[in-house]
């Protein structure tokens, strides 16, 4: 393949690449190896941790030089001297602290989780729909004595819509923040997202704009849909937001009909 026709294609994993479930439909797994062996670059870029992303990276066969997690403020980059074939290549970080305290009285009853840029979590009593094998749990002022890399919130007892009203009144500042699928925020550092990771990982690679492929389907994505959509191709999929959807150039089927095997079809 030449250079000129060689796609940067960048993948979102929850609710893109697989189910709800964590299983993978068998049409999706088969497009994204013929895209992967036909020479393109293809890659996650994912609100996950390197621990959780890397077994998904891994079941789908994928290479690439570079992945994208913590929403963009972790990029990995391959090394084969190394056991995992990965080291951290790019980390932000901040404070979490003035976040973290002006959240907390907005939802006493939420939980919290700061992951550090080593990707240790550290989480507080409730934080039980996640990953936590490489976490412990402590108070609530623990959370305050560690750098993050990324802060989610989760608030069990409000609906999507309370939530969104709750998150607009708290002026939340210095930080980028999106809203998932239920009453859950993640923040990562000021200006820092999906779309911004991607193109560091593009200007290295020397991948044109052009020939930019996203996919995605949260809140999380709709930085990296435009980012995509303005020169290359993005797409949402069929059970994104309304938001997310207006973000991208095109729309694909859901997950749960695997929509991604439709994208890269047509590639």
């Amino acid at each position: 393949m030449s250079d000129a026709s060689r796609l940067l294609i960048a993948l979102d994993v929850d609710g893109t690449l697989i189910h709800e479930d964590e299983t993978v439909g068998d049409a999706v797994r088969d497009a994204v190896a013929r895209v992967r062996d036909a020479g393109h670059e293809v890659m996650l870029a994912t609100g996950r941790s390197w621990e959780t992303a890397r077994p998904i990276h891994e079941e789908f066969g994928l290479t690439s030089q570079f992945v994208v997690c913590a929403n963009g403020a972790l990029t990995m980059k391959r090394d084969g001297t190394l056991p995992g074939g990965y080291r951290r290549e790019f980390i932000e970080m901040f404070d979490p602290t003035d976040v973290l305290e002006t959240i907390r009285p907005h939802l006493p009853g939420g939980s919290f989780m700061v992951e550090d840029p080593s990707g240790f979590r550290r989480y507080t009593e409730g934080m039980t729909d996640w990953e936590l094998v490489n976490a412990e749990q402590v108070s609530f002022e623990e959370l305050l004595q560690h750098p993050a890399t990324r802060v989610v919130v989760v608030s069990p007892e409000h609906d999507t819509e309370e939530f969104l009203a709750i998150v607009d009144r708290m002026g939340l500042q210095r930080v980028s923040y999106s809203i998932g699928w239920t009453a859950w925020l993640d923040i990562s550092p000021d200006g820092v997202s999906k779309a911004t990771a991607m193109e560091r990982v593009r200007h290295a690679l020397d991948i044109p704009r052009s020939n930019v492929v996203a996919v995605g389907d949260g809140r999380n994505d709709l930085e990296l849909l435009q980012w995509a959509g303005a020169e290359g191709l993005s797409v949402a999929m069929g059970q994104a937001p309304d938001e997310v959807k207006a973000a991208a150039t095109r729309t694909t089927g859901p997950v749960v009909e695997d929509g991604l095997a439709e994208v890269l079809a047509a590639l």
